[in-house]
């Protein structure tokens, strides 16, 4: 597929967060360090926390409260968010889709941004919450234990 792109398009980062997947308490996943993680790839163009029914009031008010545009389902969280991921991507809505998961199941929608000529990043909710499908089917990919996967060696100095 090629990309529609023009200069009138909206260039930046949109920003979806898999909120069952990420904020599970193993993980200890600030939802500021997701935020930093994407806006290191440039302007926010959108930040959705996807959550499902069982989110409490207090999660919904402090992501609302850092700015997050908070989506509760009763369905599925994954293909709410891969929906609105993928039309985010045909309408050309953005030029990097970041993604906050550890979950493979959405490496279709990253490969269909990619289609598009649309950068992708995968970012990890820790070493052991990462998907390597995920991982490598995005341009980039950062976990949040600070450590870029980005295929670049890490300095140890």
């Amino acid at each position: 597929m090629e990309s529609s792109r023009s200069d009138d398009d909206p260039v930046g980062v949109a920003l979806f967060v898999d909120g069952p997947n990420v904020l599970r308490e193993e993980f200890d996943v600030d939802l500021d360090d997701v935020r930093v993680a994407a806006e290191a790839e440039g302007q926010l163009v959108t930040t959705r926390l996807y959550l499902d029914e069982h989110a409490t009031p207090g999660l919904i008010q402090a992501a609302e409260a850092r700015g997050f545009e908070v989506v509760v389902t009763s369905g599925d969280v994954d293909v709410k968010l891969a929906v609105d991921a993928a039309r985010f991507a045909a309408e050309s809505r953005m030029s990097t889709l970041a993604i906050a998961s550890r979950d493979t199941d959405f490496k279709p929608v990253v490969e269909t941004a990619n289609g598009y000529g649309i950068r992708t990043l995968a970012i990890a909710p820790g070493e052991f919450g990462r998907s390597d499908a995920l991982r490598n089917a995005t341009t980039d990919s950062v976990t949040l234990d600070g450590s870029e996967d980005d295929g670049e060696a890490d300095d140890e100095s």
